[in-house]
């Protein structure tokens, strides 16, 4: 039988009971849509990562200290104190470090402060840096200004507020140049120097949500933690490389000079690119999306058993046709082609809804808030020819039985059938 003339027939067929064909369908029509919907996050979920740390800066590598041992367990990177504001004042001399073009060291405190002004306050994340963050991490002021290297020296009380801060404590007045009151243990009070550009919240911690002030006055209040020479250590060294081609130079040049100044065989510190930190955090959202994917995809499957129990339904209604086909001349290739050409059509027709319905569902999806974070979709051509495939493969393997049972029929057992 033609192909064309096969679809004519198949489509004939199935019109001839809608309800029925529209409720076989519905299954691939709601799996291909979930799959590619929460796909669609997934995939928004990586582009949001990789966007979010690129806004944070070009060429970057970090350097984390090493992991502690206690009892013989690991503690985990980050644990141990091994970098100090000199291992940063090193990597930035271009002696050391020539494929190096700026520094910033910065410290965490480890845990949320409260920051208080005239009765209203809130609790946020507190980190010391340098004026070198401003450049390093591509973080500039939309109002006031930037602490100088000469409030650094003198560990002055000033600090910079991220824009939610600013927005939760002063509303829309311009909060340049109050005092605000810092409570981490000891409370102190510091200036308001100015507000950070707003960078908007992402999968990862929401940059908005922090005030930074001089790394030497974090020290001095609240995190007073030095080597044995009188260093201060820091929580991690963020470095930019001069360009995109001597990152690699400057991570390796970065390797030998700690390893130098820590006189140590194995390195004790961490060194990731920017490359590396968008691969790790992207890789748990590639197993994540692969897992919605999969979840969504047990629909389609109940898709394909529905398909294979109207088939063999439509089979049993029509055996006297098959009869007569048989009768007149059809070989068992032109039945079996025949149901499975319906079988894909139902398969086709549903996957082709499911697009439109994923897509539609996606785009709800994009934007809206969960738990205060902004959720991004992003449909790619790929989940769509992954949904639309698996659709087909379900319609073609569970419409292998009905067409192999109908073009299994003796023409005169058909023909008897009533």
């Amino acid at each position: 039988m033609d192909p064309f003339e096969s679809i004519r027939v198949a489509i004939e067929a199935l019109s001839a009971n809608k309800l029925r064909s529209s409720l076989t369908m519905l299954g691939i029509v709601i799996g291909v849509g979930a799959v590619i919907a929460l796909m669609s996050i997934g995939s928004g979920a990586q582009a949001a990562i990789t966007k979010n740390i690129r806004s944070l800066g070009s060429n970057l590598i970090t350097i984390t200290p090493g992991a502690q041992n206690q009892g013989g367990v690991s503690q985990g990177n980050g644990t141990q104190p091994t970098l100090t504001l000199d291992d940063a004042n090193a990597i930035a001399d271009p002696n050391n470090a020539p494929a190096v073009s700026a520094v910033s060291p910065e410290l965490n405190i480890g845990f949320r402060a409260q920051i208080v002004y005239h009765g209203q306050n809130v609790q946020t994340r507190i980190n010391g840096v340098t004026p070198a963050y401003e450049d390093v991490r591509n973080f500039p002021a939309t109002l006031g200004a930037w602490f100088t290297q000469d409030d650094m020296n003198a560990r002055a009380a000033v600090v910079m507020l991220g824009c939610n801060v600013a927005q939760s404590l002063f509303g829309s007045e311009d909060p340049t140049g109050q005092d605000v009151s810092i409570r981490a243990g000891r409370p102190f009070q510091v200036h308001v120097a100015g507000v950070l550009q707003c960078k908007g919240g992402g999968p990862l911690a929401n940059v908005d949500d922090q005030v930074l002030v001089p790394l030497t006055t974090l020290q001095r209040q609240i995190f007073r933690q030095f080597n044995a020479r009188g260093a201060a250590f820091v929580s991690s060294i963020v470095v930019e490389a001069a360009n995109a081609k001597s990152t690699t130079a400057a991570k390796n040049q970065i390797t030998e000079l700690l390893l130098a100044r820590h006189r140590v065989a194995d390195p004790d510190f961490v060194i990731q690119t920017q490359d590396d930190q968008i691969s790790t955090q992207t890789g748990v959202t590639q197993v994540l999306t692969i897992l919605l994917g999969a979840i969504a995809g047990i629909s389609l499957v109940v898709g394909g058993i529905g398909i294979m129990n109207i088939m063999i339904v439509s089979v049993t209604e029509r055996t006297r046709e098959i009869g007569i086909r048989k009768a007149v001349g059809a070989r068992r290739l032109d039945i079996l082609s025949q149901f499975l050409v319906e079988s894909l059509v139902v398969s086709i027709l549903g996957g082709l809804i499911g697009i439109g319905l994923g897509i539609g569902a996606s785009q709800l999806i994009n934007g809206q808030k969960l738990n205060g974070q902004t959720l991004e979709t992003l449909v790619s051509g790929s989940s769509i020819v992954l949904a639309v495939g698996v659709s087909l493969t379900i319609g073609l393997l569970f419409g292998v039985y009905p067409a192999y049972r109908a073009a299994s029929l003796h023409p005169i057992d058909a023909l008897r059938y009533e």
